[in-house]
Order: structure tokens, then sequence, then C-alpha cells
């Protein structure tokens, strides 16, 4: 299923790690060059300075960049261009150690560089002169940068400058200076001549060491994007725990290496709420993210940019803008386009998002609400624009049965919950061609369901958002759900067109509309039909059918009024 590499760069030590007394072997060139002709980016982190670094290892254009003087140089090697990171060494303190007489003494750009035991002159000497600065050991090396500068925000840098996330890289070194930088990588190595202490914090330990050991790496990524279970454990988020029988605490989590995970269920199930945990744990990790909200859902999660709204539909310029150089969670708001052309908006929109995420790995998560009217079963472009597989990306659905069987198909993890999860999962299987074995479960209790992986079923339950999703209160008690869902007063003639885009504005136009046209709505059920449909509220939608068909108007607009007031304006009162 994997068809899209994850890991589209290798961020390496220089001294220890790949270079034995400060030489490159041909072997080891090699498999770096490998590497590169697979289309990921190399990045140097040393603590050695350009010049030595230079006269050391010939061939440094192998690499994108080098991040040098441990964090305190950005160096880019097809231009030849330095970036200092940090603030030059302090004459005072230069002068200092050479009237102390530390030898051997080295000063760059940020950096000044000795050798134990001189770390107690050094010391001293920042202690009597004030001076805001860090000692950062390398086995015997003593390092001594600005307070803050190390590796890892070398490393940032560096990421920052080629547009890519420290999720999609692989870190591997040897030593202590290298902790800070192997922590912010999505799988930290170490060679097997590391110290013991980074080889307890890596993931990964290679079989051989220094060169060879990269090199071991380096083809492991090749052969195979390192599809090692040890690399897994930063990745992958949390998703659900069993419910009942064996180990409750586990968790179930989602990979993204894997194919598409769909949520599906009735309205008011409870898909949003599972949806907005998953985006917290997103946004917890670092992870970037893009929801593709047809209805203004979203509109309120902290963390993203909204793109678009009810009057203005986003345009697609600016969603790549903000997912590519900008770097930012992005919530892409449909309610400006006509129902009918939101689906072709997204068919332009996915190859784009295929594109970053070839080219720099982001956005790492994709969330498509309301897939059904996105991909329509019916609807040809699917079969274009769809891949056979649709990584890290979440879809949420009332109606499996409803989505194009290219999509249904790329579908490796699905989760059914509501009333009814056995038939929710027989209309995936039918869509998807699909089995998803024998189901006997019955209701739901909130954020329950039934996961499907694997050709296995389990009852599941997905923990609570820290942060409630708003959408059945604010949004359809005060927002504008848009011209396609709003509810409109026309009579049994169709002389009136009053708008009601929200259900406050429908009360007050109940309450001055003529008996005639309130009742004639109350008996076609459109009260209770757009209740359902637009408001997703299927309780208020069946107090609503449960109303006497010749009920007074006085009587049926109280109890309409009360049935929506009571979940609806007394919420709105409590979250502000």
């Amino acid at each position: 299923m994997r068809n899209m590499m994850y890991y589209l760069a290798l961020a390496t030590d220089y001294d220890g790690t790949i270079a034995e007394h400060g030489a490159v072997d041909q072997a080891t060139f090699d498999a770096l060059c490998e590497l590169k002709k697979s289309g990921r980016r190399l990045i140097l982190v040393s603590g050695r300075e350009l010049p030595d670094l230079q006269r050391a290892f010939p061939d440094l254009e192998l690499f994108d960049l080098a991040v040098l003087e441990n964090g305190g140089l950005l160096y880019e090697p097809a231009t030849r261009t330095e970036t200092v990171l940090g603030e030059p060494p302090p004459a005072a303190l230069v002068e200092r150690l050479q009237a102390e007489g530390v030898e051997p003494l080295s000063v760059g750009r940020s950096i000044i560089a000795t050798w134990t035991p001189h770390e107690h002159t050094v010391l001293a000497a920042i202690r009597e002169l004030g001076l805001e600065l860090q000692i950062i050991f390398n086995k015997g090396a003593v390092m001594v940068l600005p307070s803050g500068v190390n590796k890892a925000t070398g490393l940032h840098a560096a990421l920052e400058r080629l547009g890519l996330s420290a999720h999609n890289v692989v870190g591997v070194g040897d030593a202590e200076n290298d902790h800070a930088f192997l922590a912010e990588c999505g799988v930290g190595v170490a060679v097997a001549n590391a110290l013991p202490s980074l080889k307890e914090a890596a993931e990964i330990v290679t079989e051989a060491p220094r060169g060879a050991g990269v090199a071991e790496l380096a083809a492991a990524m090749v052969a195979n994007d390192l599809d090692d279970p040890r690399a897994a454990s930063r990745r992958k988020v949390p998703f659900a725990r069993p419910v009942g029988g064996g180990d409750a605490a586990a968790m179930i989590e989602l990979d993204p290496r894997d194919g598409a995970t769909l949520i599906a269920g009735i309205s008011g199930g409870g898909k949003s709420t599972i949806a907005t945990t998953l985006l917290e744990r997103f946004a917890e990790r670092g992870f970037q993210f893009c929801v593709i909200d047809p209805e203004g859902d979203y509109g309120e999660f902290n963390g993203a940019v909204v793109l678009g709204d009810a009057q203005q539909p986003p345009s697609l310029e600016d969603v790549v803008e903000l997912l590519g150089p900008r770097m930012e969670n992005v919530v892409v708001n449909l309610l400006g386009f006509d129902i009918d052309e939101r689906p072709g908006f997204l068919t332009r929109l996915l190859p784009e998002i295929q594109r970053l995420r070839a080219e720099v790995g982001r956005p790492q998560w994709l969330l498509i609400d309301e897939a059904h009217h996105m991909f329509p079963r019916e609807w040809v472009p699917a079969e274009a624009v769809v891949p056979e597989c649709l990584p890290a990306t979440l879809m949420i659905t009332v109606h499996p049965e409803s989505l194009a069987p290219k999509l249904a198909r790329t579908v490796t993890t699905m989760l059914a919950i509501g009333s009814d999860p056995k038939r929710v999962l027989e209309e995936f299987a039918e869509v998807s061609g699909k089995p998803v074995g024998e189901v006997s479960a019955g209701p739901m209790e909130p954020r329950h369901g039934i996961l499907w992986r694997d050709g296995m079923v389990q009852e599941v339950e997905v923990d609570p958002p820290k942060e409630r999703l708003k959408r059945h209160v604010r949004k359809y008690a005060q927002g504008d759900l848009g011209p396609d869902r709003s509810f409109y007063f026309r009579g049994p003639d169709g002389k009136l067109n009053l708008r009601a885009n929200n259900l406050m504005i429908f009360l007050q136009i109940a309450e001055g509309v003529d008996d005639e046209t309130w009742l004639f709505h109350l008996q076609n059920g459109d009260y209770a039909r757009w209740f359902e449909e637009a408001v997703k509220d299927d309780g208020l939608a069946k107090e609503v059918r449960e109303l006497p068909e010749q009920a007074d108007p006085a009587a049926s607009r109280r109890a309409v009024r009360k049935a929506i007031e009571r979940q609806y304006t007394v919420a709105v009162k409590a979250q502000d």
C-alpha cells in the first residue's frame, strides 16, 4: 500500500559517525551518494568549524546543508553561503583563555573550542566575566557556545531553509552533543560505537560502527524507507483503546505510512468529537494537518488558519501557500462554494497536497469531512484523482455506501459508531469490496465504536478532546450555515422566501410567519428534515416529528422553541 517516501532526509554527525580518524571511507561515501540519488536530502550536523571540515572532507557539496560549530553556523555548499546562527565569541573570553595558556584553542564564527581538561579553566573564565555562555562536550572536545545554541537549533534552521519537518528526518550520531538533534528527528539512530547514553536514547542502534553503520542505515532508507518497527514510535499517533478483554490500557495507534482511516456513523454520533481528539494529538506532536471542511464545522479549532467562509470561498493558491512555504495548519472551509462545486475544488487541491507530501513530507495528516459529498459514489473524476493509497488521511462520513469505490478501497482502518455499527460496516464492505467479518454489536455508547483493521473487529473507546468542537452549539445556533443549508419559509403557495441561516434566526422567523405557513412546513416534515440533514441533530428531528400533525400552531411553536433552546441557547451561554 505504501507508495510515497516518509523519511525524506538524513541528518548525520561527522566525527565518529560517518568519519573515522577524520576521514570518510569510499563505501560510506558511495552509500550516501545512493541515498541522495533516491531523492532524499543530506544534512551534515557537526561540531567542526568550516575551514577545518573543508580540509578533512573536500566533497562537502554532497550535502544539501551543513550545520557546523555545533549549531552556530549554517553552510550551504552549493552556493558557499554562510549564515551565522549565534553571537560571535566574546573577545574578552578569547583573550582570557589565551592568557591562561589554554591550548589548543580554536575560535569560529560562534564557537570557541578546546579539549579536556581545560573545561575547568573555561568555566571559571565564563563565571568571572559574567557571560551567558554554555559548555557542550563531545567526548574529549570542549565547546563554548551562546546559550541555547546546539545541534538541535542548527538542524531546525536547516530544515526551515529546506522546507522540511523534523518528523520526516532520520538523525544519526555517536556522542553527547548528538542527544539534542537526535531527539528532534523523526527517528534517532546511534551507530554501534556510540556512547551508551546515546544508544539508550536512540530508537535504532546500527549493527556496524561509524561509516559502515551509516551505510547500513542509508541502504535501509533506500530499500524500504526504513521499514523498521523500531522507527515507528515517534510517527504513530494514539487513536483508541480496546474495551473489555486484553490489555485495556494498550492504545491502538495510527501510522501515517498506512492507508486511510474512515470514521463513519449516524449524524450526531460523535464523529467530529473523535476527529477533534485526533487533531489535538497531531497538533501536540507538531504534525502539520489540513482539514477539508465542507460545512464550516472546524472554524474554531485552535492552532489552525481557516481559509474561506460562507461568503468567500478559499483560493487554491492561498491553501498551497499556507501548507507549503508558510508551514501552517489549515482548515479549508468550502461553504462559499455551491455543493456541486466542492468536489471539483478538492479535485484540484488533492494533487497539490500529494505533490507537497512528495517534496517536503507535509502536511503529515489530511482530514476530509463529509467524504461522501467530496467524493460521491457515481462521480467519475474520482477514479482519476484518487491515488491507489491515501496515507495519513482521515475521512468522515455518515454514508459509507455513498463513497466513491476507489476512495473506499484506500481505507485500511475503519471506526463504525452510532446505533447500528454492523450496518455501517456492511455498507463499507459493499462499496470497498473488503470483507469486514462477523459483527454482532448493537448501539454504541458515546466515543465507542467497532474498529475494523486487518480483517479483525473489536470494540474500542476514543478519549474525549481537551477542547470541545463547538459545531453543534455556536455554529448551528448563531453562525451562518450558508444558502444551501439554510431553512426557507416559503408557505403552501411558495409566495414567501424567508431564509433562516441558523437556529436563532429560525425561531425569530417562526414567531412572525402566519399559522398556515407554519403548519404547512410542520406537516410536510420540513422542520424535522432540516434539523436532521442540515443541523445534524437526529434527536431534535425526532422530537419534532413526534408532534401531532394537527397541533395547535401556537402550541407547536412553543414545543419547537423549547426543544431548540434546551439544547442550544443554554449551551451557547455556558460557552460564553
